[in-house]
This record gives C-alpha cells, structure tokens and sequence, in this order.
C-alpha cells in the first residue's frame, strides 16, 4: 500500500511533482512552484457538498460527493490522475489536510487504474506551515545584508551575479517602484512567500547562511515581505551601490521602456505597444500627488512625445528626458534622505565592479 510521505524538506529540495487534489479556487489563492491541479471535486461541488455537510454531516456530503463525481465525470478525472502518476512515478497527490479528499483520489487511482501512488501526510497546510516556518528559522539563523542605491543603479544586475542573492523582486515578478509592473501578473502572496522559501531552502541546503537581499519596502507591487524578514531589514548591514546619473538613466531606459516595451509585444501581439503606452502613462499618474501639478503635466508632456514616436519610428531617445527630470526631481531627494537616515548601518559604498567584489569577499569571511 502506498504511505504516507511527510519529509517535506526532500520534497522541496527534490523539486518532487505533485498532484494538488484541491478545487480550483483552493489552488488559485495559494500552491507551491511547478505543482500540478488535478482536482477531486471542481468548484460547484466543492461548495455543494460543503453545504451538505454543514446542514446533514459528513455522511451524507460523503454520498452527495459519490454521486456529484461518478460514471464519465469520475472516469475522466481518473484517467487524468493516472497519467501523471506514469508520467511522475517518483511524485506525490495531496489535499488541503492529507484528509478524505486525497484517501479518495488514491483508493480509486488503485481500484480503477491499478496504480499505487503516494499521498503527503497533512496536506497542503503541512507544506505551507513548513516553507513558512523555513523563512522564519533563516531570519533568526543566517546573516543577511542589504543592498541599498538610488533608481537604477543596477541592483537586480549585482544580485544576479552572487550566487547568495534572493531575488526578492523576481519572485515576486515586480521591479519594486512604482513603474515596477510587468506585463505578466504578480504571484498571490502565498505563491511569492512560497517561491522565496523553497529559494532559502535550496541555498541553505548547498551551505549558504549569508544572503544579500534588495533594500525593500513591505510591499513590492501587490506582494508584502514575510513580517520576520521586513522586521530584520530594518537593523540588517547594508552596502550601497552608486552610479552616475547618465548611467542609471541608460539602464532605465533599458529596463522600463525597450525592454518591457518588448515583454508587452510578446505578451500582447499586435495590442502590445497599446498597452505599454498605457501602462507607463498609469505608472506616472500613480504619483500624481506627490510629484505635484506642476511637476507632474511637465513631465506628463515629455512622456507621451516621447511615446509617441517612438511609436511613429521606433525610436526611444526622448524618454530619456523624462526619466532624467524624475530621478532629479522625485527619486533621488527621496534616495538620499534614505542614504542619510540609514547611513551608520551602511558598511561599504561604490560602483557595480567593486560592490559585487566586495559582496563576494563578504560571503567568502562569513
């Protein structure tokens, strides 16, 4: 008989396939990296027997599910369950509580396709409480410093370059300011939480205790920092990273327009260009009040000549205009009173080469 498998740090380091048994509006709020929704029951008879079981008991929502799932709908669902269990022989199914959901899914994959497959023990919750427990044990355990810098300086570049870097703002697919969208959407929050844990799991597992993590804010788009690491971000060292204007406004330019300009193209098709235009000119009016009138149709102007041919021509030399007059005017007095603020928790300061060579020394002394 299959057992019960309840080593969730080898499921996560192993990268183990999972068969996710819950409903599907289960799986939309909360599932972990690469994990596949196969449910017992869909939405409508999810809430049709928790109905039942509310106003009748276990018993009869038990024979209200047999026969809601039955014949083609039941001999469908077995034959998708059946196919990736040969396709994953070394996986696993689960349930929100490694409950009857999951017992069912297992007995009738044995009773109708002869396949013995091995369930997680405590489900879903079990995996959660466990990642979530991960993140909570690393900010107590393992040293963390933060990279701080003005807009653009090429944070994410460095972090890219340690092989002790979480990449917050990846997982949580959102550059982290308020131009930060992508063309794709962000991660629900459990989701963010759950890709940084497995992150934090894998890298402790190869020997890493010392992580250089992006000086954020709580939130990063929709997504907020677990509280533990938020709360540890506010004493942790930091190291600065500095660039010139002219070079920051290059790599925002890169970045935020001919880069996302191409992630909307091929995302979007033909709405593509449409739809940036749109997104960038939604970015700028999201700091209408605190850019101020004045400022705001100033820069307002520029932004939307500049889109404009760079639409006509493909042409993207005008933004340059405007994303210089917002690091100057808004970003930057911003940046610096941060700077001054968090000075004396600032260890090292400089440029992209001599950051990340000291960011690797750094790791190296432990």
């Amino acid at each position: 008989m299959a057992t019960d498998i309840t080593d969730y740090r080898d499921i996560f380091l192993s990268d183990r396939p999972m068969m996710d048994t819950r409903a599907p509006v289960e799986f939309i709020k909360g599932a972990f990296p690469g994990v596949v929704n196969l449910p017992l029951m869909n939405d409508d008879e999810r809430q049709r027997i928790g109905t039942c079981y509310k106003q009748q008991g276990q018993q009869a929502a038990i024979v209200l599910g047999h026969e809601l799932v039955s014949g083609a709908i039941k001999a469908e669902r077995i034959a998708q369950w059946a196919q990736f269990a040969q396709a994953h022989p070394d996986g696993y199914l689960y349930c929100f509580r490694g409950g009857l959901r999951s017992q069912i899914v297992q007995q009738w994959l044995k009773t109708d396709a002869g396949i013995e497959y091995p369930r997680v023990g405590g489900g879903y919750k079990a995996m959660r409480t466990f990642l979530v427990n991960t993140i909570e044990q690393a900010t107590v355990q393992c040293d963390f410093v933060l990279l701080g810098g003005m807009t653009g300086t090429g944070k994410t570049e460095v972090l890219g370059q340690l092989p002790n870097a979480l990449d917050l703002e990846g997982h949580a697919n959102h550059r982290g300011s308020s131009f930060g969208k992508r063309a794709t959407t962000q991660p629900t929050n459990i989701d963010f939480e759950n890709r940084l844990a497995v992150d934090l799991l894998k890298k402790r597992a190869g020997g890493i205790e010392q992580f250089v993590v992006e000086d954020e804010s709580r939130m990063i788009g929709s997504c907020a920092l677990p509280l533990p690491l938020h709360k540890g971000m506010q004493g942790y060292s930091m190291v600065w990273l500095e660039d010139s204007v002219e070079g920051r406004v290059e790599r925002i330019l890169r970045d935020y327009v001919v880069d996302l300009c191409v992630e909307f193209d091929t995302v979007f098709g033909e709405e593509g260009y449409a739809l940036f235009a749109e997104r960038l000119t939604q970015s700028l009016a999201n700091i209408h009040k605190r850019l101020g009138g004045e400022r705001f149709q100033r820069l307002h102007a520029i932004m939307q000549d500049a889109l404009a041919e760079q639409a006509c021509s493909g042409a993207v030399d005008l933004h340059r205009a405007w994303i210089e007059g917002l690091l100057r005017e808004y970003y930057d007095p911003m940046y610096a009173f941060q700077r001054e603020s968090k000075g004396a928790r600032i260890e090292f300061a400089g440029e992209q080469g001599a950051v990340t060579a000291y960011l690797r020394e750094r790791a190296l002394r432990g």
